[in-house]
């Protein structure tokens, strides 16, 4: 796995490389320092994944995000930042992010997040999933009749996804194994009719189910 650091902290940058070395599957590729030598080395290296902050000098982070996956749509990358505001999870998520991890988090969380992203799914820290969710919720919420079409198992899963919870996470909460779950959240989205986790996660809430 072939890893980018886009970070202008040099002590983040620091931390970052080493903690991430440590994994045995991973290879730092090379690191960014502004957004625009991000996309720059992005193009360049072409990496499996990219580890984003949003704060970056010349182009901030989403900026960068959307203009590599434009030009390379297979590359997955992961926001870690200290930004919370739910207007930014937002725009960064439709930027093309995969995944959104807070920093301070630990190690475990944010090797979720990249996990996530690797796996196909959209991950949101679960410091900001049920900010983010929450203010997605209408006042009155309305029954979606597709909830119903849900299993027992189902709905443990979706409640579970609600919370930011990766698939690893959920597996081991509910005593299955990872292929099990990933089962379950397609079987999830074909019976909601939606795309991702996130919009998953928008039904539920809507419905009022958590």
């Amino acid at each position: 796995m072939r890893i980018l650091i886009v970070e202008d902290d040099p002590l983040m940058q620091l931390g970052l490389e080493q903690a991430l070395n440590e994994h045995p599957n991973f290879e730092i590729v090379g690191q960014a320092e502004d957004g625009y030598t991000g996309v720059q080395k992005a193009l360049e290296l072409k990496p499996d994944l990219v580890v984003m902050d949003i704060g970056l000098p010349r182009l901030d982070g989403i900026a960068a995000t959307k203009q590599i996956k434009e030009k390379l749509p297979h590359i997955h990358v992961v926001m870690l930042t200290s930004h919370t505001l739910q207007t930014e999870v937002v725009a960064a998520l439709s930027s093309g992010a995969d995944a959104y991890c807070i920093k301070g988090a630990s190690l475990e969380r944010l090797l979720a997040a990249i996990e996530a992203a690797l796996d196909g799914a959209t991950y949101l820290d679960p410091q900001i999933a049920r900010l983010v969710l929450d203010n997605l919720k209408p006042a009155t919420s309305q029954p979606n009749q597709n909830i119903s079409l849900l299993s027992e198992r189902e709905l443990e899963v979706l409640k579970l996804i609600v919370e930011g919870k990766s698939n690893n996470e959920i597996a081991d909460h509910l005593y299955l194994s990872t292929n099990t779950i990933k089962t379950h959240v397609r079987g999830i989205m074909n019976k909601l009719a939606v795309d991702d986790r996130v919009q998953a996660a928008v039904v539920a809430l809507r419905s009022g189910l958590v």
